[in-house]
């Protein structure tokens, strides 16, 4: 965003981004060392391409943050993670420094943990050449949308490989995950796990899955039914794909709508089923659902791949909101208690 709209209009990303930048240092890092990856990745991203936010603007972020947690006792932040190379992209280096000291400081992010903040291929480039055993205890242990990134970066025959070892794992015991943080710690610092940790299974495959290209997960999948057709069975009964989403209750899908920029939600329902479509349009007011009928209408042939890419980031959201508790996803990816 290169200028700041009014300030009704901001997102929430946007709103986080007008926030922080309106705290010093000090107290910015207090609330950013409580957030993962993908969160100071979204915000960083922001607040560096923002310019021209109005006085105005900033006033009404700050009475609606003030609003939003006026009867609560704490904001509810997470536990670890700490900023590394977001804020140096999003702040530069000289302006991110000081910042990611305080923030550093007295932490204790493992080398697993450091292969967070990365980007993709240098995760690739750092596991390449280790044993495939520890090649998939990592994957297994990164999201599965950064785990299928890394994936990418590996020819067909390694991709197969670590994943039917990614569905095998159960738990890895103490000494595996020694070795892997002192392969590790050559390049970044951790600590040694004493506990074996429940890590991989079909479903870290199946959510690695979902998050893998098109057309390299349908030729991954061949892959692993030919070395075992069960497992490619078991695997793909549990990947949630988009059309799987009609299977949430109404309250969930409304939550996650509530997350979703008007954007990517027409992008994503232009190759869904009709079901799914009239899913979504049920769940909106009438006004809302005929403007985006409207806009469905409107809107020219795009590409499979944007389709895609806008199913699966609504798709992310889905999952963040289930891990959370605040929706349960039905069907394929997900069991119902």
């Amino acid at each position: 965003m290169s200028d700041a709209g009014q300030a009704s209009d901001l997102s929430s990303i946007e709103k986080a981004a007008v926030l922080l930048m309106s705290l010093g240092e000090k107290d910015a890092a207090q609330i950013l060392k409580h957030m993962g990856p993908k969160e100071v990745q979204k915000i960083g991203s922001m607040m560096a391409n923002m310019s021209n936010v109005q006085r105005h603007q900033v006033e009404k972020v700050l009475d609606d943050f003030l609003v939003l947690v006026g009867d609560q006792t704490g904001l509810g932040l997470g536990a670890d993670g700490y900023i590394r190379n977001m804020l140096r992209q999003a702040l530069g280096d000289e302006k991110a420094g000081s910042l990611i000291d305080r923030i550093l400081l007295g932490g204790n992010t493992t080398g697993l943990d450091t292969l967070k903040w990365m980007e993709s291929r240098a995760v690739a480039d750092v596991i390449r050449y280790e044993h495939p055993q520890i090649q998939a205890i990592v994957i297994s242990y990164l999201e599965s949308d950064q785990a299928a990134g890394i994936l990418a970066n590996f020819d067909e025959r390694v991709r197969l490989d670590i994943l039917l070892r990614v569905a095998a794992l159960e738990t890895v015991q103490p000494a595996a995950l020694m070795e892997l943080n002192n392969i590790l710690e050559r390049q970044f610092s951790g600590n040694q796990a004493t506990q074996s940790t429940t890590i991989g299974g079909v479903r870290t495959a199946a959510n690695i899955m979902n998050f893998i290209d098109s057309s390299v997960e349908a030729e991954l999948m061949e892959s692993i039914r030919d070395a075992d057709e069960d497992l490619a069975n078991t695997i793909q009964d549990l990947m949630f794909v988009f059309d799987n989403l009609i299977d949430v209750d109404d309250r969930g899908i409304q939550v996650i709508l509530r997350e979703v920029e008007s954007e990517t939600l027409i992008l994503a329902l232009k190759g869904a089923d009709p079901d799914m479509q009239e899913k979504v349009f049920k769940n909106m007011s009438s006004r809302a659902a005929d403007m985006l009928k409207d806009d469905l209408e409107a809107q020219g042939p795009v590409r499979v791949s944007e389709v895609e890419v806008a199913q699966k980031e609504i798709l992310a959201v889905a999952r963040r909101l289930a891990d959370s508790g605040e929706i349960v996803l039905g069907g394929g990816g997900e069991q119902m208690v």
